[in-house]
């Protein structure tokens, strides 16, 4: 895992915001070839997407043959609603640069079947070949995406309640107003965001600060899905000093080190290569993932990870109603004689 850190805010904005260019430089995209993004909403990417749309305006970067992925959409608020989500995209990013509306891919809060919606948004993934980036934020208690605590590190995308905590803080969009808030979302899972080849956090302010501090310095666990991230072979978190403050300090000083070394080296960003980040299905077919016949190497890390954490082909049977709940009795528990 790297972990990047930058004085402020937008000193974090500025780093992920020139890595995502390099990356998407690097890469190439062709119209038979996209590079496929994964997209965050929130106030913390607010600034990469600004300074997305001033490299875009000054001539530095094209999203012509990008293809975007969204985490999340609310459930039950009109797309034109101020704060859906699709509202946001527009307003902070795709309105301003030359992404295709066709390569645009946002969650539909208001299908008529959601799990249906949320099915077809997986094939569609991995119609495009999987995710190469998939840029994100996290919540105060370490959740990404709206994958809250306690959600399964196998999961993929689905409709998720939204936790007390969450709902109070996503509050401050809707005029403080806890019943204004929508209760439900669709989510992509812990699982979908790990499949991604590379995936770039970014993680600022105090409040956020152990959350960082269960990811970096604690175990895996779901109750802190952010912690998933030790388990992909390409993660970096980006952060800025007040992020830090639950770290050990020798922990600090060691990320630090590791960028300065690199420095020194002439690598300000390091890019993963083409052979570390795997193969690109070259063609729309959804195909099936190979399993897993030998032990990963360096050049091939990433079939460990989906391996592990590979979710049941059979984890959303489509159907229009849920299977009613039988309340269970003790009585039934006790072997008859």
């Amino acid at each position: 895992m790297r972990l990047i850190i930058r004085e402020d805010p937008h000193a974090a904005s500025l780093y992920i915001a020139n890595y995502i260019i390099n990356r998407i430089k690097a890469f190439g995209p062709t119209p038979t070839h996209p590079f496929v993004l994964g997209l965050p909403t929130g106030s913390s990417p607010v600034g990469i997407y600004k300074i997305l749309v001033e490299r875009y305006k000054a001539g530095d970067i094209s999203f012509e043959n990008v293809v975007t992925f969204n985490m999340d959409e609310y459930i039950g608020i009109p797309r034109e609603h101020p704060e859906s989500y699709h509202t946001f995209m527009y307003k902070h990013f795709f309105s301003h640069v030359n992404v295709h509306p066709r390569n645009i891919h946002i969650l539909n809060g208001n299908a008529p079947d959601l799990e249906a919606e949320c099915v077809a948004y997986e094939a569609a993934i991995k119609s495009h070949g999987g995710i190469d980036l998939f840029l994100g934020g996290i919540g105060p208690d370490g959740h990404i995406a709206f994958n809250e605590p306690g959600s399964s590190l196998a999961s993929r995308t689905r409709v998720k309640t939204l936790a007390y905590d969450t709902i109070i803080a996503n509050s401050r969009f809707f005029d403080n107003d806890l019943e204004k808030v929508p209760k439900m979302a669709l989510t992509v899972g812990v699982q979908t965001v790990l499949e991604a080849r590379e995936v770039v956090i970014i993680i600022t302010g105090a409040h956020k600060a152990l959350a960082l501090q269960k990811c970096i310095e604690g175990g895996v666990n779901h109750m802190w899905t952010l912690s998933s991230l030790q388990l992909h072979p390409h993660p970096m978190i980006v952060v800025d000093e007040d992020a830090t403050l639950e770290l050990q300090v020798k922990t600090v000083k060691y990320f630090k080190s590791i960028e300065k070394v690199a420095a020194s080296q002439g690598f300000e960003q390091i890019l993963p290569s083409a052979v570390r980040t795997g193969p690109r299905l070259q063609t729309k077919q959804i195909q099936p993932a190979p399993e897993l016949k030998e032990s990963p190497t360096i050049l091939h890390p990433k079939p460990l990870t989906s391996t592990l954490l590979s979710a049941p082909a059979t984890e959303y049977p489509l159907r229009s109603v849920s299977p009613d709940l039988i309340p269970d009795r003790m009585g039934a528990r006790i072997a008859a004689y």
